[in-house]
């Protein structure tokens, strides 16, 4: 959900924005090479962007406020009366045409026929402001760790507080998409955050980065959920054997699909893993969730009714290729779709195809109905009341419904929270970057609280 999140969004024009460009004076060579900083004057909200040129030609760009960092540009031109660049792999075909005088870029952004004007100046884009985002010196021990999962290598850091131990311990898994251990999205690392404000209450705390990501081997593409959660579990025995952690107390803390994945993990009788905590874990199939979730985001962002009932269609059948194993026909269906959608509104081929992976089929067929109904260990579960990822009105009574059989479990909804946990009337996922809270506190507490009334440091 790699937004922390089950979605996967089709970046706009302001949602991600690629640029590069390359000009020169009149003597002194490659004039634009280096950084430079500016907006895109898109009426009521510009949006900051940082350029940085190569002096192979090459260019990538920084939009901070959407956590994009140095992402590659095609087709930059540069001479000494034009700067050009192309956004690839965006609806609408966004290019930057401009030119360099007197120390600034100056030009356009035009995308599905609207324009754009950008000015550039010298200087990197300045990057968000994250107050939360913790800081060394720690008062705690940080080590960089590895441990195999079958032939694969999972890197990660590990956290534990000051003393012998041994410790009780939490291992951290991530949303959908591959992320790194700080589980970091839009400029925002909630799992550093939470590792952090853990590990001072007195807990060993293990994140780590997913398939292909980091210190990691291996292609989250072609993994599906039994690799998956064979990756936690590995992460449980790597724990357990540690002489610093007490094995009778390890549990999970997962995020978004994360929350798919710790019950699965759990569940298994051999797993011995003593808590799980779920953060925004969907508790209806993945189908469901992902068709959920196109319907609300697209209204929030002020799609037609027409196009949300296509798009929820197309979405809906496409799910009900892959739940039947018919991948290909998946693909195929989407590439008439994508065929058959206004022109600036189009992708390439080859984009619908790498959607397709074997990871996301797994996501869409998963029905987490008997993982969660065999929990017997506490469970907290907790979603955000904004949140159009996954949304409490489909998911927190099927949670309670499924944990009822459990012997300690707690739902809650935070009012006015988004899927990140951040302050958020909208819910909206364009505003994850833009708020400063990586975490709303009163989480951090909540989570805290309930891991020490029930297994408390010692």
């Amino acid at each position: 959900m790699r937004t922390g999140r089950l979605i996967t969004c089709t970046m706009s024009l302001v949602a991600a924005v690629a640029v590069a460009a390359c000009s020169s004076d009149e003597n002194p060579p490659d004039p634009t090479e280096g950084d430079w900083h500016g907006a895109v004057q898109v009426p009521g909200q510009p949006l900051e962007i940082g350029v940085s040129f190569a002096g192979d030609g090459t260019a990538t760009i920084d939009i901070p406020a959407q956590g994009l960092t140095a992402v590659p540009l095609r087709d930059v031109k540069s001479d000494r009366t034009a700067v050009e660049f192309a956004i690839p792999n965006i609806p609408g075909d966004p290019r930057f045409r401009g030119r360099y005088e007197s120390e600034r870029i100056t030009g356009d952004l035009s995308q599905s026929g609207q324009s754009f004007p950008v000015s550039f100046e010298r200087g990197k884009v300045a990057g968000p402001s994250r107050p939360q985002e913790p800081k060394p010196p720690y008062p705690y021990r940080s080590e960089d760790v590895t441990y195999r999962s079958g032939d694969l290598t999972v890197a990660g850091t590990l956290t534990t507080p000051q003393g012998p131990g041994p410790f009780p311990a939490v291992l951290m898994i991530t949303g959908s998409g591959a992320q790194n251990r700080d589980e970091e999205i839009m400029g925002h690392k909630p799992f550093l955050l939470f590792a952090d404000t853990l590990t001072r209450a007195g807990y060993a705390v293990l994140r780590t980065d997913d398939r292909g990501i980091g210190g990691t081997g291996g292609d989250l593409g072609q993994a599906n959920y039994t690799d998956l959660a064979g990756d936690a579990a590995a992460g449980v025995r790597f724990l357990r054997a540690r002489t610093d952690i007490d094995p009778a107390r390890v549990g999970l803390f997962g995020h978004s699909e994360g929350g798919y994945l710790a019950p699965l993990v759990a569940a298994a009788p051999e797993s011995g893993v003593a808590f799980a905590v779920l953060m925004a874990g969907p508790s209806v199939p993945g189908s469901d969730v992902l068709v959920e979730q196109t319907k609300v985001i697209m209204a929030a962002n002020g799609a037609t009714p027409q196009d949300i009932d296509t798009e929820v269609a197309n979405t809906a059948e496409m799910s009900r290729l892959l739940r039947a194993g018919d991948v290909e026909g998946a693909k195929a269906f989407l590439k008439r779709a994508n065929a058959a959608a206004p022109a600036d509104k189009r992708v390439p081929d080859a984009q619908v195809d790498a959607q397709i992976t074997p990871y996301f089929a797994a996501l869409i067929r998963y029905d987490p109905a008997p993982a969660l109904s065999a929990l017997r260990i506490p469970v907290l579960a907790f979603f955000g009341g904004s949140d159009l990822q996954v949304l409490p009105a489909q998911n927190e009574q099927p949670m309670r419904d499924l944990l009822a059989a459990g012997p300690d479990s707690t739902v809650h909804t935070f009012a006015g929270l988004n899927h990140l946990m951040q302050p958020s009337a909208s819910g909206n996922p364009s505003e994850y970057a833009v708020i400063e809270t990586t975490v709303s506190p009163e989480v951090l507490t909540f989570v805290t609280d309930w891991l020490t009334r029930r297994f408390p440091p010692k």
